[in-house]
């Protein structure tokens, strides 16, 4: 098995865990567990929303206070109807592609109990659906294997479900479900775990709801209203097969990505040139990141509470939104160390004034 320089036991455990927008709880206790073991961490808290925050105060300057962000939720869906024959409609939390979800397995989260069940697939005995290339997510059905009067007694409308998939080393990759953004969390935890002694206060958030808008974000920028942000989060690794070569993103083993845009946000260009300092200065491999769609919470930060100077650090991962995600070692062990350096190095007196 490929040795990497993290344990990836805890990894796993988050990306294993389950938690759709909104109903974070099972990642959020994992993560309030590695907080309050954190020796450096003076304080954990969450909010209405779900969000949870560990921190750690400033040795040199207290009064600057930094966020450093990664979301914990996962696309999924809720339960919007039982048909008549006991099969589950539902609903999409996030971003889904169809053509993904069919012959999966899903677990439904009910008040009482996990339910396993699977999103079907018309055989090619059958000569498969007439319209397989109309689908959207809307036309999901999961299927309990129960009769429709149990269903309907075990199954309510607003029901979350996810997707199941064990997480498994593959080459010198770990690939599962729910990678974005768990591997981001990952790193949350194992910066509580390095950072002894900031010079400024550090708050380390896992935040909720990424998947349907940035909402958690947005919540802790008001709440912290922070000097300066730093958000972790996945992106696009499209070195595969059948991607041309003007989508290019980054690549799998590259070293970690520096955000220069996503269609949510240009981050501050001031901590955009620190952040390619710090890895020039600390010898960590890096790719810059030009992302022509989708958001992140980068954004969210940067909105919510005036003008605060943001940057990101991103994970490249293959496969991105499906149930078998991929981010290789190297990547991960070297977004860890820039953000460990970053902060390291963070005194409060740069001026990110443009």
């Amino acid at each position: 098995m490929t040795a990497f320089d993290f344990d990836e036991s805890l990894l796993v455990e988050l990306t294993e865990a389950h938690g759709v927008p909104g109903y974070e709880d099972a990642v959020r206790d994992v993560v309030r567990r590695e907080f309050a073991a954190a020796s450096a961490v003076d304080e954990v808290r969450s909010d209405a929303m779900g969000n949870l925050v560990g921190t750690i105060e400033g040795s040199e300057n207290p009064d600057y206070e930094v966020v450093v962000a990664a979301h914990m939720d996962e696309i999924g869906f809720m339960v919007r109807n039982v048909d008549d024959d006991g099969f589950l409609q539902v609903d999409a939390l996030g971003g889904w592609d169809p053509e993904v979800l069919r012959a999966q397995r899903v677990v439904v989260h009910t008040d009482d109990e996990e339910l396993l069940g699977v999103i079907g697939s018309i055989p090619p005995h059958s000569g498969g659906s007439d319209d397989d290339d109309e689908r959207g997510v809307h036309d999901v059905d999961v299927d309990l294997g129960l009769p429709a009067d149990e269903v309907r007694e075990r199954v309510a409308v607003g029901d979350r479900v996810s997707t199941t998939q064990t997480t498994e080393v593959v080459g010198d990759c770990i690939n599962g479900k729910a990678l974005d953004n768990r591997v981001s969390v990952f790193a949350l935890c194992a910066l509580a775990d390095r950072l002894d002694d900031p010079p400024v206060t550090v708050h380390l958030a896992a935040t909720v709801q990424e998947e349907v808008g940035l909402r958690g974000a947005e919540a802790i920028g008001v709440d912290l209203a922070p000097d300066l942000a730093l958000n972790l989060d996945t992106t696009v690794a499209n070195d595969v097969p059948e991607t041309d070569d003007d989508k290019y993103v980054t690549k799998l083993g590259a070293g970690a990505g520096i955000k220069f845009k996503d269609s949510s946000v240009i981050p501050n260009r001031k901590v955009v040139d620190r952040l390619r300092s710090v890895a020039a200065d600390r010898d960590v491999a890096v790719q810059h990141e030009v992302l022509p769609a989708g958001g992140t919470d980068t954004a969210g930060f940067q909105r919510s509470s005036g003008p605060t100077p943001v940057g990101a650090i991103s994970f490249p991962t293959r496969y991105l939104h499906t149930p078998v995600e991929s981010v290789h070692g190297d990547d991960v062990a070297a977004a860890i160390d820039l953000a460990d350096a970053f902060l390291d190095t963070e005194t409060g007196a740069h001026d990110y004034t443009l």
